[in-house]
């Protein structure tokens, strides 16, 4: 066992400043004398992009499997397949000698025009929470750490080095922290990475209360946190604030700043010595599995197959999936030969091999004749000349494929996308080839929604593929033919068009700020409460076969929230082919005292049947999945009263719905105040008692002085009794002060110290 203590005691100052800095782009400062080891990192999160010189930023990474991005690691919904994809990853890390795998990434889908959405989960924290937690730890059970991130509030390319989120407390707790403190508590990652953005005023890498306050004191994150490549702009300050280590490196100037700042005693030592000690465990912890062996590539090739098939989303079918063995098929659109797997950016991977979607088809199709047609260029250019090929290629077949990608130069990170479209020459394409072929199928490949209301109608179906990995071109031949039941489902709306989505009034900001205006109604949760119709809604998927939900069923009608309840479904195979089906559970409070969305996502599980087969899928809810943050509190909180607990095969499909009661334990503290309204007074378990008897004078009084009825509290079709309980109670008072005989703060004082006493 490693004496960090001891080895700290014996650092130099400057030893402890140039470790809390990188000593090249990928690594950690080695401390020789000390027996300091270096520490490698590599970015992710799915696949290893190893450079093999530490001090290249940009060279090009040896030879890795690349895996699915996070889009489709979201639509399986599959925790365990998510663990053994982690796993692979950790024996990749090994074999090219990585300690830390740079990821994943837990930050909301806000938008869609976010450029790197295709490197995140989900518009809803829970999911993004359970998956991200599930790849961790698949990760470092091999003994490789992660690095959770962006942490935090990062959903846009604009001005991300500056831009700053202008968040309210509850929409940050609610809504874009779930997701990373769940993957803290859950799975314990060994580093989290703050995000270039400024949170309200402040850069990630100098707030204090995200770094420190929240993630390590109150969610007890025991691992070290590093800036993004190039995200601090104050070395003393971000160390204040709880950024251990700066990356990348080397960066003298700034590891004399910290030297000459302890020196000054602007900088208290101890705060850096709380960053040395956070950065030895880790780099220690690293060396403890040894770097070596080998992968097997074509095991992890046929793995990153089984991911992208979990992840294929059927959006639409009109009975033409699965092929029934066409003889001809016209397999349409320049991703077909150039398969478009990944995303541009940090997380660009060079694959140990990609499979050719025009191959992969060829190889399924038995003796069916394929021909192929570009239909689109790679560039933007439109091009009649394509289209016309296709149509041509595609009216003498039984059937067409067209493969869609949306091309790198409208989605990658470094920029947002322009818009949520296919490009003009696409559109045009689906169109021309569906009128000509009533038997088309459209295949996505993207890493977030897109628009489709000027085409949807013409294709008989489409698959969404996302950004599938290297072996995703056998993935989607696999689900044309039938030899994989498409079980996918959305973890992202797609709406009907741009305009309808939440943050587009207020995306992407300016004059260096982005107002979060929408609050916690993001995706779902704001398509809910508009009543807005959308394209396909969260939790979306088609399969080959049906699936029934029958007796649905709590462990108690009546529960305290600390006990949690457990919700029980019985799921019914009832088609003729296996199949697998994405239960979720989603939870409405009947009535809270703050606004909350109509429902909202608190459990799920996949289940596999086989034809005619019934089981019992049981999802446990705790005490976060019935509480919402109440910032007059600063904390989690639950109300008693009635919930209903909703199950069903999408946010849009809910197959069985129970009602139950809540008993709160929490006993919150009086939040009444000089200010509080009446209604807060009187719902108050405290300060109504008290306020009782004052209430029914103020009552007396108002009724003599508008002669309203005194059991209907109305006068000529006016509410009262609403006019009075949405008013302070100072305002009240103040109008009665002759009626009262008293001064209002001086009954207000008397009131508040009896609730207080």
């Amino acid at each position: 066992m490693t004496n960090l203590s001891q080895i700290i005691s014996e650092m130099t100052l400057e030893e402890k400043a140039a470790l809390c800095t990188g000593a090249s782009a990928w690594s950690t400062t080695p401390i020789e004398r000390l027996g300091v080891p270096e520490m490698i990192v590599s970015d992710g999160p799915h696949g290893v992009r190893r450079v093999p010189d530490v001090h290249a930023m940009g060279a090009k990474s040896l030879p890795a499997t690349c895996f699915p991005t996070a889009s489709t690691l979201a639509a399986t919904w599959n925790r365990d397949l998510v663990y053994e994809m982690g796993q692979a990853l950790a024996q990749e890390c090994l074999t090219l000698k990585v300690d830390v795998l740079l990821g994943p990434g837990a930050n909301m889908k806000r938008t869609p025009l976010c450029g790197r959405n295709f490197e995140y989960f989900s518009e809803d924290p829970y999911l993004a929470g359970e998956l991200a937690a599930s790849l961790i730890n698949g990760i470092q059970s091999k003994g490789v750490g992660t690095s959770l991130k962006h942490f935090a509030v990062n959903n846009q390319e604009y001005e991300r080095f500056r831009i700053s989120a202008v968040v309210d407390e509850r929409t940050l707790r609610e809504i874009y922290l779930p997701a990373f403190e769940k993957a803290v508590k859950s799975a314990k990652p060994w580093t989290v990475m703050c995000s270039y953005n400024k949170v309200n005023g402040t850069y990630a890498s100098e707030h204090h209360q995200l770094l420190t306050e929240i993630l390590k004191n109150e969610w007890g994150f025991e691992g070290l946190v590093v800036s993004d490549w190039g995200a601090v702009h104050d070395r003393v300050a971000a160390l204040k604030a709880g950024l251990d280590w700066q990356m990348p490196g080397p960066r003298p100037r700034e590891v004399q700043a910290v030297v000459d700042a302890v020196r000054s005693g602007e900088l208290a030592e101890a705060v850096l010595d709380e960053s040395v000690r956070r950065i030895l465990g880790i780099v220690f912890k690293t060396a403890e599995t040894p770097k070596n062996g080998t992968f097997d590539s074509a095991a992890h090739h046929a793995l990153a197959q089984q991911v992208a098939s979990d992840g294929m989303v059927l959006l639409k079918n009109n009975g033409l999936l699965p092929l029934k063995n066409p003889q001809h098929v016209a397999v349409i659109g320049r991703a077909a030969e150039h398969a478009h797997f990944q995303g541009g950016g940090s997380s660009h991977i060079n694959p140990t091999r990609v499979d050719v979607p025009f191959k992969e088809l060829q190889t399924r199709a038995g003796d069916a004749e394929l021909t192929y047609a570009e239909g689109y260029p790679a560039d933007d250019s439109f091009r009649q000349d394509l289209i016309d090929e296709a149509v041509g290629l595609s009216q003498s077949a039984d059937v067409a494929v067209l493969y869609i990608a949306l091309p790198s130069y409208k989605e990658s990170e470094g920029y947002d996308r322009p818009d949520m479209d296919l490009t003009a020459q696409q559109v045009a394409l689906i169109k021309a080839v569906c009128a000509a072929q009533p038997n088309t199928v459209v295949v996505l490949n993207n890493g977030s929604t897109v628009a489709m209301r000027g085409w949807i109608d013409a294709p008989a179906a489409i698959l969404e593929a996302w950004m599938m990995g290297q072996a995703g071109a056998g993935a989607i031949a696999d689900v044309l033919y039938g030899h994989v039941n498409p079980s996918g489902k959305l973890a992202e709306t797609f709406p009907v068009k741009l305009s309808d989505t939440p943050a587009h009034i207020n995306f992407p900001g300016g004059n260096g700020e982005v107002h979060y205006g929408e609050g916690i109604f993001i995706g779902y949760r704001y398509y809910d409460e508009k009543q807005m119709p959308v394209e396909f809604p969260f939790g979306h998927g088609l399969s080959y076969t049906t699936f029934a939900y029958s007796n649905a069923r709590v462990s108690a009608p009546t529960f305290k929230d600390v006990d949690g309840l457990t919700v029980s479904v019985d799921v019914t195979n009832t088609g003729a082919r296996a199949g697998k089906e994405i239960v979720q559970v989603y939870v409405h409070d009947q009535q809270s005292k703050l606004v909350r969305p109509q429902k909202e996502l608190k459990g799920f599980a996949k289940v596999d049947l086989q034809p005619g087969e019934t089981k019992t899928v049981s999802i446990p809810l705790d005490f976060r999945a019935f509480a919402y943050y109440h910032p007059g509190y600063h904390q989690w909180i639950t109300e008693a009263g009635a919930f209903d607990i909703l199950i069903g095969a999408s946010s849009a499909d809910i197959r069985g719905t129970v009602p139950v009661m809540l008993e709160s334990t929490l006993d919150l503290p009086c939040l009444l105040n000089h200010e509080s309204t009446i209604r807060e007074w009187v719902e108050d378990p405290r300060g109504g008692p008290v306020f009782e008897p004052t209430f029914q004078q103020i009552k007396a009084n108002m009724n003599k002085m508008f002669g309203a009825d005194e059991e209907e509290g109305r006068d000529n079709g006016m509410d009262m009794m609403g006019f009075l309980l949405e008013m302070p109670l100072r305002s009240i008072l103040q109008f009665q002060e002759r009626a009262v005989g008293k001064a209002t703060e001086e009954i207000l004082d008397g009131l508040l110290g009896q609730v207080y006493s």
